[in-house]
């Protein structure tokens, strides 16, 4: 079986380092196309020996795409597609569908109530995603509470499948030499009392919360893992609340080591940032998933979080040292004293990790895709032709929906 996975772009992030993590479990040959970003995932999956091809796409608005897709999927001769994140998805969808693929499977990570992605949902962005939405075969929800969301839509519980994204568990297992290690090259004296954060700094991730929150606890150090457009506002933020020596910004990491955010020396990868912290806040007041609170439960450390649905929607048994917190800075900063003054900063790692394995992700969605192929193989099965709605999508009218964020 052939696959080719689409994806917006390749740049750190959770989606991206999720696909990575799954073509490395796959038992199938697979291609990447991404649309635009061919950043620092994209060498890390091309360092693995799958290949990745640069579409070069221009913007939302650029239709030119649409054929230069199709053309690789056609030539490529794909048993099927998968795509990942809003605009491979909407795009993704069309081209396979031209290209003839009767097998179109698209990963949902980022709906979320008011956001895809981190950016408003708009009426037209959900007119295009549920238009588009009809052209695959099955949408994966990362979530029980992605596929209620999807539900809501109006997409058809039939053609939705819940699998939880996944984790390497042992690559993130505390190591005290990693801890030492990571703490001298990031200047932060062995007996601080670290508070970390990892993710996209952005406004919905409220790491703002997180850094009033640290800066009321004197002697705190904060270490955010991450790149965004609010990188400059949280700086500023830093120095107007007086901390700015106590909040440290490596930059994005994606676990290897990657060069520094001043293009210095390498920090440390996440599996090193994440020994080097005492606990982990996630203040982000909606999340499709959590992908990082796993992560750094699986490096031992006590969690507080305002919404993780991976965690959410298990008994509380299976990650006692997640605890769900309000999302004021005052009950964040209460939390983060309580912990401080435990002095206990490293945990036994939960049953929650050994449940999001990404072997195991990596099997369930393998299932889908066996049972969707052997499906599509029938003689009744339908020939993946555009219907009269789709078809309108790409003619002279294709530009509105298109007029989206992302």
């Amino acid at each position: 079986m052939r696959a080719l996975h689409i994806i917006t772009g390749l740049g750190v992030g959770g989606a991206e380092q999720q696909l990575r993590l799954l073509l490395r479990q796959l038992p199938m040959e697979s291609e990447v196309v991404t649309l635009t970003d061919p950043g620092a995932v994209a060498a890390g999956i091309r360092s693995d020996g799958i290949p990745v091809t640069h579409l070069g796409m221009a913007g939302n608005r650029d239709l030119s795409a649409l054929p230069r897709l199709t053309r690789i999927i056609r030539q490529g001769r794909y048993d099927l597609v998968h795509t990942h994140l809003y605009r491979a998805c909407a795009y993704g969808r069309i081209a396979a569908r031209l290209a003839g693929v009767r097998t179109v499977v698209a990963t949902e990570h980022s709906l979320g109530e008011a956001e895809i992605e981190g950016r408003p949902l708009t009426r037209s962005a959900r007119a295009l995603y549920l238009a588009t939405e009809r052209l695959g075969t099955t949408t994966v929800a990362v979530s029980d509470t992605v596929a209620h969301r999807l539900r809501a839509w109006g997409v058809p519980a039939a053609r939705i499948e819940t699998i939880p994204n996944g984790i390497e568990a042992r690559r993130f297992r505390f190591e005290q030499a990693a801890r030492d290690e990571a703490r001298a090259r990031l200047g932060l004296p062995h007996d601080a009392f670290v508070v970390g954060g990892v993710g996209r700094l952005v406004p919905g991730k409220r790491f703002d919360v997180l850094l009033r929150s640290v800066a009321a606890l004197p002697g705190a150090r904060l270490l955010l893992v991450g790149e965004g457009p609010e990188r400059a506002a949280l700086e500023r933020l830093a120095r107007q609340l007086g901390v700015p020596d106590r909040v440290l910004l490596p930059g994005a990491s994606g676990g290897e080591g990657p060069a520094g955010a001043d293009g210095g020396a390498p920090v440390p990868g996440l599996p090193g940032l994440l020994a080097a912290m005492d606990v982990f806040a996630s203040p982000s007041g909606e999340e499709t998933f959590g992908i990082s609170v796993l992560e750094a439960l699986a490096a031992g450390l006590p969690v507080r979080h305002v919404t993780c649905p991976a965690i959410d929607e298990l008994p509380a048994a299976e990650a006692p040292g997640a605890r769900r917190v309000g999302a004021s800075t005052a009950e964040l900063t209460a939390e983060l004293r309580g912990l401080r003054a435990a002095d206990a900063y490293r945990l036994p790692v939960p049953a929650a990790v050994r449940r999001y394995d990404i072997g195991r992700t990596a099997e369930r969605l393998m299932a889908v895709y066996t049972r969707l192929a052997g499906a599509a193989a029938r003689p009744d099965a339908p020939s993946g032709r555009l219907t009269a709605p789709a078809e309108r999508l790409t003619g002279s009218r294709a530009g509105r929906p298109h007029e989206v964020n992302r």
